[in-house]
């Protein structure tokens, strides 16, 4: 006997909408959770597959009749939207990737090709029929970071297989994703703006802690950009990061001098990894 864990569904449906409260520019994805449409795997039944180009035209005109620019509100009414209408869905694990435009005027957009918001929603329907949130997670991808001066890395583990130098100060050059999770998540939807957190105040918390905050490490930082987030925005269950560590070695032959000064070239071209989640 097999089991099998499947799901199908659309990717990446471009959309933007334009309203009184500003621009909402994203890629939408969806994948369909449950079995009951396993017999299109087992028996080329499609009885219960919904077509994944009916699901972009439901995205599409869902956006259309939407008004507002949280992105997470839009997944969230898309996700009952889909679960009233069509029955042969059991779950829905939902996704948006926010486009990066950026506001320069009231009606000017410029594209930011670096950090983006994300959201993501998983909704199931119960055996009574009752729609449930099972998950929530909202964040920023993508930040890539470089600071001259403030970054250290020393008194780390040696044996004979090291040749990593001590750096007591460097520049730092990562790429970073943070995620963060409520409390309560009914608060992702921006119902109480008092406690939605928007993805442009947790870039400029980011920012800052790199900024100015001296580390010993990249996990050092992490943990002190997670402390300062939960710190400063009480609807928040959990903050996590992923941190990958691209910082350049200085050029051979060269000694770096104080605050970091010198030439540097892109290290070897395998990255270390750091992860971190926080709960409240």
């Amino acid at each position: 006997m097999t089991s099998a864990r499947i799901s199908y569904g659309k990717l990446d449906v471009p959309v933007q909408r334009v309203g009184a409260d500003g621009l909402l520019a994203a890629r939408v994805s969806m994948e369909v959770l449950g079995q009951r449409f396993l017999a299109a795997y087992t028996e080329g039944d499609n009885a219960q597959v919904v077509a994944t180009d009916t699901m972009k035209n439901v995205i599409l005109r869902r956006t259309l009749a939407y008004d507002g620019v949280i992105v997470e509100a839009l997944l969230d009414e898309l996700g009952h939207h889909f679960l009233e209408t069509y029955p042969e869905m059991e779950g829905l694990a939902l996704r948006a990737e926010d486009l990066g435009f950026e506001a320069v005027t009231e009606k000017l957009f410029r594209m930011v090709d670096a950090d983006h918001a994300v959201a993501e929603l998983h909704l199931e329907r119960g055996a009574d029929g009752t729609i449930a949130r099972r998950a929530a997670r909202s964040g920023l991808e993508g930040f890539r970071l470089l600071k001259t001066t403030g970054s250290a890395f020393t008194r780390f583990a040696r044996d004979g297989e090291t040749t990593l130098p001590e750096r007591g100060d460097r520049p730092l050059f990562v790429h970073l994703d943070v995620h963060w999770r409520y409390l309560d998540p009914r608060d992702a939807l921006g119902g109480d703006p008092s406690r939605y957190v928007a993805p442009g105040q947790v870039r400029e918390l980011i920012l800052d802690v790199f900024d100015t905050f001296v580390s010993e490490s990249i996990q050092h930082l992490v943990h002190a950009m997670g402390t300062t987030l939960l710190a400063r925005f009480p609807a928040l269950a959990s903050v996590a990061f992923r941190a990958e560590n691209h910082t350049f070695d200085p050029v051979p032959g060269s000694t770096p001098g104080p605050d970091g000064h010198g030439a540097y070239t892109s290290a070897f071209p395998a990255w270390g990894l750091i992860t971190l989640e926080l709960q409240r």
